[in-house]
């Protein structure tokens, strides 16, 4: 572990950063600083605290939004193997009355 500094709407903070994280922890919190100076900038006089709570709920929505559309994206996924599994047995069974009427 280490300690790295970063910058969050002008204000700086130590946080431990494990081997190999500083990169994306960086980069975590370069994209932090931009939703709250974005949130800042919309509100009159939001405190700190206020800036970073209204962020962290944007956040958790956009998360969970996100992780509703995986799941959609996986059960559609599903539905359609199924789809074809069903279409691929139906063309069998097909295939099979039809030499079954020829013989």
């Amino acid at each position: 572990m280490s300690n790295i500094t970063i910058r969050i709407l002008g204000h700086e903070y130590q946080v431990a950063c494990p081997e190999g994280e500083r990169e994306s922890l960086l980069a975590s919190a370069e994209y932090l600083d931009k939703r709250m100076s974005s949130i800042q900038k919309k509100g009159k006089a939001l405190g700190m605290e206020r800036i970073a709570v209204m962020t962290a709920l944007n956040m958790a929505h956009e998360l969970l939004d996100f992780q509703s559309q995986r799941k959609r994206a996986s059960v559609d996924r599903e539905i359609n193997d199924r789809l074809q599994q069903l279409q691929l047995k139906i063309d069998a069974a097909l295939n099979e009355e039809s030499l079954e009427d020829r013989a």
